[in-house]
């Protein structure tokens, strides 16, 4: 039972980071040409991809316990990555007929994600 509290916790937490982050890219890039592009959540998908391969790697080598791989890697990073938002802002900017920016945004976050978790994973010695 405490594990689940504890994953629930930390999602809250992963979901109050990804506000964090999201703003705090937001507004770095507000005034250039990559504002009407989604960089925010696309970054945020990436580096929760990259924190939960390498959670991920380092239960598998380092016998990190399995209840902190949930905590952080279910709760945290789950909280804090965002598919539904990325798959939302591609269907926008299709909607926005956007549809080179769509596919790019959609297949590159998929692409640069999965590499990122990948590189977790061997970072974390579960390769």
């Amino acid at each position: 039972m405490i594990v689940f509290l504890l994953v629930c916790v930390a999602g809250g937490v992963g979901a109050a980071l990804r506000f964090v982050v999201d703003g705090a890219v937001r507004q770095r890039l507000a005034s250039t040409p990559l504002a009407t592009f989604p960089v925010a959540t696309q970054v945020i998908n990436v580096t929760g991809s990259f924190g939960l391969g390498l959670l991920t790697g380092l239960g598998a080598s380092s016998g990190l316990p399995h209840d902190w791989v949930l905590v952080l890697g279910g709760g945290l990073m789950g909280g804090y990555t965002t598919f539904s938002t990325a798959s939302v802002e591609a269907v926008r900017l299709a909607g926005q007929r956007r549809f080179g920016a769509a596919v790019v945004y959609g297949v590159g976050t998929l692409v640069v994600a999965t590499g990122a978790a990948a590189l977790g994973v061997w970072m974390g010695g579960g390769f």
